[in-house]
């Protein structure tokens, strides 16, 4: 069991407080307008939210996995679209920390840290989700720039952004065909990007992103040309920890709400915490949130030891998302009437935490991982 130290716990309290004080108290405006108040994440870059994973070279924080866990806990807790965009930005603040040149990290890498620009990450396509390996968007070198065609759907943020981490089949002397990274930005020709509108995570402005011809400088590529793929999954694996700690926030957040309504609330002429039924609700929920936490950080724990933890990330994952939501439900059930009351958090974390089985592999693709890994044989073709 991962036991954290005075330090981060200090940290944590202090991280909670901010987030109570400075940022609960805008979610329901953007949960009715569905825009994601951004200047928050100057307030919140002070605690590592911004490049908290990136050396300190790089104008980062270098923080070990278990605190960044806990970070991603307290963001969870307070609202699942903060620890999203949290989470798409230190994404492309990774990769361009870690393959970027310096050219990059001066134009892209530096702003993002400052809070002065928006980022996305072109992964997911119209026919293309858990298999990253058929990614159909191409980009042919000509003329010394890479000329990007095809679409991505379900890219979080992707109507804000100002850049566009894009992976794309790449076609040139050098490369037949193989994925490589680039930086799009928002202004180059061609490319365009419209919301998709969906129940979970609103104001994180889910989108569908087009490249017609989009001419992008043979500069913007990141990384090596060809190489996008191992580095792509070998994020996806962290990123599952990022979620499976985000999900115990929201869940943590459901449990307590409902503990205080189960103190606070009355029937019959006592508190309906006193009912058996409500009281096995309370118990059931509670022995997820805690087994969920266990989880993230055991994985977060094996990360900072130099592991892969496949294992252990997909099952965090797994076992976390799935749990969250069915915290959320019976949240729902304890809260009565009041539990599906747009505006009241319940009904929110339960759409939000829905949504948590899906991204960096859906359930049924983390059961298929962790087979494989547990018994060496794989049942993905």
């Amino acid at each position: 069991m991962v036991i954290l130290t005075d330090e981060q716990r200090m940290l944590k309290d202090n991280v909670d407080r901010f987030l109570a004080a400075n940022v609960t108290p805008l979610i329901n405006e953007a949960e009715k307008t569905c825009i994601f108040p951004f200047e928050i994440l100057t307030d919140i870059s002070q605690f590592g939210y911004l490049g908290g994973r990136i050396p300190e070279a790089d104008g980062g924080f270098d923080l070990p996995y278990v605190t960044w866990a806990m970070l991603m806990e307290s963001a969870g807790y307070c609202w699942g679209s903060l620890r999203t965009i949290v989470n798409i930005t230190n994404g492309s603040i990774q990769k361009l920390s870690a393959q970027g040149s310096p050219l990059l990290k001066e134009k892209y890498l530096q702003p993002l840290l400052k809070n002065r620009i928006r980022t996305c990450t072109g992964l997911s396509e119209p026919n293309v989700g858990s298999n990253v390996a058929a990614i159909e968007t191409r980009a042919d070198f000509r003329d010394g720039c890479y000329v990007i065609n095809g679409r991505k759907l379900w890219i979080t943020n992707g109507v804000n952004a100002d850049i566009c981490l894009v992976v794309a089949r790449t076609y040139s002397p050098t490369c037949d065909g193989a994925l490589s990274t680039f930086v799009v930005e928002k202004g180059f020709e061609g490319f365009s990007a419209k919301r998709v509108e969906k129940m979970v995570l609103r104001p994180t402005a889910t989108s569908e992103l087009e490249f017609v011809d989009v001419k992008v400088p043979a500069e913007n590529l990141v990384g090596q040309e060809g190489k996008a793929l191992s580095g792509t999954l070998a994020g996806l694996n962290t990123a599952r920890v990022n979620i499976a700690m985000g999900a115990v926030g929201q869940a943590q957040a459901a449990l307590d709400l409902s503990i205080d309504h189960a103190k606070t609330r009355h029937q019959f002429g006592k508190p309906i915490g006193s009912f058996q039924l409500v009281q096995k609700h309370i118990v059931d929920m509670t022995v997820r949130v805690k087994a969920a936490r266990a989880l993230g950080y055991t994985a977060a724990q094996r990360l900072d030891a130099g592991e892969e933890a496949r294992e252990d990330c997909s099952i965090a994952k797994l076992y976390a998302s799935q749990a969250a939501f069915e915290v959320a439900d019976m949240a729902l059930q304890v809260h009565g009437g009041l539990g599906y009351a747009v505006g009241y958090p319940i009904e929110r974390i339960f759409r939000d935490t829905r949504g948590g089985t899906i991204p960096e592999g859906t359930s049924e693709i983390q059961t298929l991982i962790a087979g494989r890994e547990i018994l060496g044989l794989s049942a993905i073709s």
